[in-house]
């Protein structure tokens, strides 16, 4: 499949692009990121110098902006060279390709496509990175060797979380196949409810608010095209009407972004970040959910990495047969056809 190419991708976490030059590979361009030091704004330029096409990843920045490793051209936001080391006068074709970039929520954006279509009010807002009283959180990225499809479709199907994540997140098998689901079809995407009841609660629960008995648990996902799924995840004892009112004290509850950026037509960047709503106050509340959320995505990553050899060594996806748990990862997969048929593939 082609990659969208007008549509916003999560292209590094904020604090991730700092005094230095910033490469970053991004549906098969290479850019580089870079902050403008009178404004502290991000800029996004193709990572190549227009002059001898040196990487200007390998570059420094200055007050003027951005200047080539090579021979010392600088470029400022827009792109323009604005100046040329023993040289005054600078040629108009002395200019790099820039993309619209956006910062905001301690993530930053990139569209690769046609600028004119790049509508910064089609960003994905995620609010609860700015209120770390509620939600403390840490966030990671992994380079995983896979296409970036299938990690969302990891997460479309839940059902794996009692084989992948058996120490972890995981649960009874038999509670995940029984879960009650309710699926929303949206224009560029989905949105998914499951309900756990009466279940045993999972190992990462336990251990985060000392659950004694079962427990009534949710699993709230949200998928916006092309890559990213917002997730609400929790549990109340049983008893206390999770299905009528989840915003109740004293459970379990976490937020996690998961923002998956094609690299290439097999590789990808994951990007996420898991707060915690219980014991806000405690920071190892919040380490010890980051260290169970990172050893379950690994175990993920390791499936899928394993999953996209596999595919490659047998000829693809060709045979595959869907089941009734891929419902939501199937709309998934048409939605993102039906963008790339609508005149957004490269």
């Amino acid at each position: 499949m082609s990659f969208i190419r007008n549509a916003w991708y999560m292209a590094a976490w904020g604090h991730e692009v700092g005094d230095t030059p910033f490469g970053r590979k991004i549906c098969g361009e290479p850019i580089v990121f870079y902050r403008d030091r009178a404004t502290g704004k991000i800029a996004a330029l193709q990572d190549r110098c227009c002059h001898r096409g040196a990487a200007l990843s390998l570059g420094e920045v200055n007050d003027k902006g951005l200047a080539c490793g090579y021979h010392g051209l600088v470029f400022d936001c827009s792109g323009r060279c604005v100046h040329v080391p023993g040289q005054d006068k600078i040629p108009a074709k002395l200019q790099v390709p820039r993309f619209e970039v956006e910062e905001r929520d301690e993530i930053i954006w990139v569209w690769i496509g046609d600028p004119d279509k790049a509508d910064r009010a089609k960003i994905l807002p995620y609010p609860y990175h700015n209120d770390r009283a509620r939600w403390p959180h840490r966030t990671h990225v992994y380079h995983v060797k896979a296409k970036y499809e299938l990690l969302i479709e990891n997460l479309m199907d839940l059902t794996h979380l009692a084989y992948v994540h058996k120490t972890t997140i995981g649960g009874n098998a038999q509670a995940h196949v029984e879960a009650k689901m309710t699926v929303e079809r949206k224009e560029n995407g989905l949105h998914f409810v499951r309900w756990l009841p009466n279940s045993q609660p999972p190992a990462t629960y336990i251990k985060a608010v000392g659950f004694q008995g079962r427990v009534d648990r949710w699993m709230d996902f949200e998928f916006v095209a092309p890559g990213n799924v917002v997730q609400w995840t929790g549990a109340l004892d049983v008893g206390r009407g999770a299905e009528q009112n989840r915003l109740q004290e004293g459970g379990f509850s976490l937020r996690i972004l998961h923002s998956l950026t094609p690299e290439t037509e097999n590789t990808c960047f994951y990007f996420w970040s898991a707060a915690n709503g219980y014991r806000q106050h405690d920071p190892s509340a919040t380490d010890q959910l980051y260290d169970q959320i990172h050893t379950a995505f690994q175990e993920d990553k390791v499936m899928i990495e394993a999953q996209q050899a596999a595919l490659d060594a047998t000829g693809g996806e060709a045979g595959l047969v869907d089941i009734a748990s891929d419902a939501a990862r199937v709309h998934m997969r048409r939605t993102l056809t039906r963008l790339a048929e609508e005149g957004n593939a490269a």
